[in-house]
């Protein structure tokens, strides 16, 4: 990993630092306790009846021989839990989200939905009452494609929303004159793209544990990224105030944005542990985690672009249909970043752009890493190198004349700050000698003629923070104690990426004690101040501010009461390894500790910051160089080299970035070449619901990776210029991989992922 600091220098103690994460041991020894690790007395095990078809109405549902099984303590249908509708997205401040759910419905929208629930003393005879249960169907006509889900006429899916099996009214965006732009235009481009149904995968099956006590206050165990909304939802349809609503997340396995949602089976474990007065876990198998879990939207792309025969970008008009699957979730956030996500990148001052979600009779589609973008931009930066093509020009050429730049509108309406994917993409070009490698000799190695080799460039740029769809919100308490050590109090989940060690960092940095002295308190909603969630890359930015402004505040108490205790004035002294000092006489110091504790008839301290932050937009940029072998006896493409460049402003821990980047790679990587969620189109069942079909690239299959981060345009909106990396890496190397393949065969692909067959197929033809 290389780090390039063209922005402003100073000195830091600790940020920057790739200090030891405090909770690396006890997962490496087993010690770090899961949801699913937990062991109630008298805890019960909570299973979900899955409807084995894709759209119907239940007529009846007769659940007395499973009642009547030994072991067996309570069943539910949607005749016996409440009927409230909820939000799919649990982002109730977004103007965006949907209220089309209900916790148990007399309606079946997809194959897998869960349609009564059991609690047992066991996992086996809950899983033994399920077989118990009798449901009577009345099949309904079911549509698999949102072009069929779209037509006049078509099996209406819900009956509420704008109308049809739209989630949402279309999202339409419009910026100069299109018609002005195209008659300038030299030459048009037009094409049609596809994404998959990529799935997240993550480590951790979906879990939680419920437990009543004898107030009626709910704890509530479970493993999302927003603890929170999932307090506030919870409260919201079972009908309880906030403070009898207690949730607790502790470690996390991953979730990459799919946690967010409120699931079913929390709802359900909730009101089995109710039913039962004993407490209840519900734990998803991994087959689960497909049938009923968040997966990609998958997404059909029209896209037509004018170009100037000087490479002038002038004309951009664009169509999107997102696959909502049979619920809204986040299928309008989505829709509204990713359509107007394709606003930006490479600038353009005449553009339209219209996106819409449909319902299918599908598993539902969700949040997930680099949120609607990976979509679109997958889209564009294609058409880019397709251009170029047309043009004669080098793809890198013609990207470096249309990138955006500082004072080019972002997407939220913000003017960019610096010119970050500039830098990125000539740093790339630089340390590659990329003009080498476009003009190499292209001759097949003579003892492997049959593979091609081919080299391609992927740009992105992705904003820290979600707004100005939902007004985001960070938080945080920082508190000295008594022997001087700081305790950080946050509401910030964490997914395994190491967030906590990197708000230490900044709260150790900013309060000038050591960051061994910093102590993170979270994931306790009874306890930590509110937090929005952990989700668009906003940690860093949004809760970092925070908790930099929090310590301000904790370090200004500490110097004023040691300068009363040192009888001189506080902008005389200074604090710097958790001791306090007289700057012009050094040796004249207390520690922390002995300025919070009582003398000369001060009494002792208890000072607390409290930090408090509400953002606009940052956008952190990337530029993706990567280099495949394409078999072409075979069809298979081998990633062999990627060299990412990124620019995420002030880098607080290096190898977490770099951990982030490499992560998000190898799931583009997948993405790409191997991974989509299959659902049969003749009756909606899944067909690869499981991680022995469904195909990610391991360990032996990455490539040789040459991360280079940039803190090239720092944001004042984050903590010295930190701004986000968690989404970045997975939308770049998509585009990369497929400019990578055409140029090693001469052929484009206009999907993901490209399959064996694909190449295969394509290669065939153009033999033909």
């Amino acid at each position: 990993m290389n780090i390039t600091t063209p922005i402003e220098q100073r000195e830091f103690r600790i940020v920057g630092k790739s200090v030891k994460r405090d909770d690396v041991l006890e997962k490496v020894t087993g010690e770090a306790q899961y949801t699913g690790d937990i062991k109630l007395p008298g805890m019960l095990h909570g299973k979900i009846k899955r409807a084995a078809i894709a759209h119907a109405r239940i007529k009846a549902i007769d659940v007395s021989k499973a009642l009547a099984y030994p072991g067996v303590k309570a069943v539910l249908t949607h005749e016996t839990v409440p009927r409230v509708l909820h939000y799919g997205s649990p982002h109730p401040r977004s103007a965006s989200c949907t209220k089309d759910q209900y916790i148990l419905d007399d309606k079946v929208r997809f194959w897998g939905e869960g349609v009564a629930a059991v609690a047992a003393i066991s996992e086996e005879i809950a899983d033994e009452a399920l077989d118990l249960i009798e449901v009577e169907y009345e099949a309904l006509p079911a549509v698999f494609e949102p072009e069929d889900a779209a037509q006049p006429g078509a099996p209406l899916i819900h009956d509420i929303g704008p109308g049809g099996n739209l989630v949402l009214d279309p999202v339409r965006v419009s910026r100069g004159d299109i018609d002005k732009g195209f008659a300038e235009a030299d030459f048009v481009l037009e094409g049609t793209f596809a994404g998959g149904r990529p799935h997240p995968a993550y480590m951790e099956p979906n879990v939680c544990i419920a437990d009543w006590d004898g107030s009626n206050k709910l704890t509530f165990w479970t493993s999302t990224q927003t603890s929170f909304m999932v307090r506030g939802i919870l409260a919201e349809v079972l009908g309880l105030p906030l403070t009898k609503v207690r949730v607790l997340v502790d470690h996390m396995g991953g979730g990459f944005g799919a946690k967010q949602d409120l699931f079913q089976h929390e709802f359900l474990c909730a009101l089995l542990a109710k039913e039962t007065r004993r407490p209840v876990k519900m734990e998803f198998t991994r087959h689960e985690t497909f049938v009923a879990g968040r997966s990609r939207h998958p997404c059909r792309i029209w896209l037509k672009q004018g170009f100037k025969n000087d490479g002038t970008l002038v004309a951009r008009d664009m169509k999107l249909v997102y696959d909502s699957g049979a619920y809204g979730s986040h299928g309008p956030g989505v829709t509204i970043v990713g359509t107007t996500a394709a606003t930006s990148l490479y600038r353009c001052e005449n553009v339209r752009l219209e996106g819409r979600c449909v319902y299918t009779n599908t598993p539902i589609n969700g949040a997930f890493r680099g949120y609607g973008v990976v979509q679109s931009y997958y889209a564009l930066d294609i058409q880019m190198d397709e251009a170029a093509e047309r043009l004669g020009m080098d793809p890198a050429d013609l990207k470096l004349k249309n990138v955006v730049r500082a004072g080019d509108i972002a997407p939220s309406g913000h003017p960019i700050i610096g010119h970050g994917l500039e830098i990125c993409l000539k740093h790339g070009i630089d340390v590659l000698d990329w003009k080498r490698l476009r003009n190499r000799d292209r001759t097949p190695d003579p003892k492997r003629p049959h593979i091609r080799k081919g080299w391609g460039i992927g740009c992105e740029m992705h904003g820290s923070s979600a707004y100005p769809g939902i007004k985001e919100q960070g938080n945080a308490t920082v508190k000295i104690n008594e022997d001087g050590t700081v305790t950080l109090l946050t509401g910030a989940a964490g997914l395994g990426t190491g967030a906590h060690t990197a708000l230490a960092q900044i709260v150790a940095e900013e309060l000038g004690v050591r960051f061994e002295d910093v102590g993170v308190i979270h994931g306790d909603t009874d306890v930590v101040p509110w937090d929005i969630g952990a989700f668009a890359s906003h940690t860093t930015y949004l809760v970092g501010t925070a908790a930099k402004m929090a310590a301000g505040k904790v370090r200004a108490a500490v110097l004023e009461r040691a300068a009363m205790k040192l009888q001189v004035s506080s902008d005389e002294i200074d604090l710097c390894d958790g001791k306090v000092f007289v700057t012009a006489e050094p040796d004249r110091s207390m520690t922390v500790s002995e300025a919070m504790g009582p003398s000369r008839g001060i009494p002792a301290a208890n000072i607390v910051g409290n930090g408090t932050y509400e953002p606009t937009k940052s956008y952190s940029f990337a530029a993706h160089f990567t280099e495949v072998d394409v078999d072409t006896e075979t069809g298979i493409v081998e990633v062999k080299r990627v060299v990412p460049v990124h620019d995420v402003g002030r880098v607080i821990h290096p190898i977490a970035a770099q951990g982030q980047i490499e992560g998000g790679i190898q799931q583009g990587i997948g993405h790409t070449l191997t991974e989509d969620y299959l659902i049969d189109k003749k009756t909606g069942r899944s067909l690869n619901a499981g991680l022995v079909d469904y195909k990610m690239p391991l360990s032996m299959d990455m490539p040789d990776i040459e991360t280079i981060i940039l803190e090239a345009a720092p944001d004042p909106g984050g903590p010295w210029g930190a701004k986000g990396v968690g989404e970045d890496p997975i939308i770049a190397i998509g585009p990369s991989i497929a400019n990578a393949i055409h140029d090693a065969i001469g052929i484009r692909f206009h999907h993901y992922p490209i399959t064996p067959e694909d190449v295969l197929k394509a290669l065939r033809e153009k033999g033909a």
